[in-house]
């Protein structure tokens, strides 16, 4: 039997930090966004992208895509004092995908968009995130889950993606 770190891994979950103060040490780790977030419309607004859905509205080459339906198993958002921080782990995901719901999230956390901007491009496939993708400074790969690992989703919840 052969191991594959990426056809194998049951979940990844991913980072994207969102600055909200100026900070020339911290400039190629973080977006930073100007004006004042509203945290707690972008937070009801994760609610919405956790479970199965289709996120064709979030994907770049979508004509590479053999699976866009993707399993989120976690998403959500921390703020401190100069950072807001949005987690989201799932099965798999598509390109530019988690740089997409952020740049919705943004919106929304600007009041360019309502919380439910995001359950309407999950159930219609738009193409309206593609103009708000966030730069790539802010995002990270945190972890990569396999099966077996403490905390990771159950043997049969995933399905394995073909363009992971």
């Amino acid at each position: 039997m052969s191991f594959h770190s990426r056809h194998d891994a049951v979940s990844r979950r991913y980072r994207y930090q969102i600055a909200l103060r100026r900070s020339a040490f911290f400039k190629r780790l973080v977006w930073w966004v100007r004006q004042p977030l509203d945290v707690a419309a972008m937070q009801q607004a994760t609610r919405d992208l956790v479970g199965r859905h289709d996120f064709s509205s979030f994907a770049e080459r979508l004509e590479d895509v053999r699976e866009p339906r993707v399993r989120v198993f976690s998403a959500g958002l921390r703020r401190s004092d100069f950072l807001v921080s949005l987690s989201i782990e799932a099965d798999h995901f598509l390109p530019r995908m988690v740089r997409r719901v952020t740049g919705v999230l943004v919106q929304i956390g600007l009041g360019s968009l309502p919380p439910e901007a995001v359950r309407r491009f999950l159930a219609e496939q738009v193409s309206d995130p593609a103009q708000w993708t966030a730069p790539s400074s802010g995002l990270f790969l945190e972890r990569v889950r396999y099966e077996g690992d403490p905390g990771a989703p159950a043997q049969g919840t995933h399905e394995p993606p073909a363009s992971a």
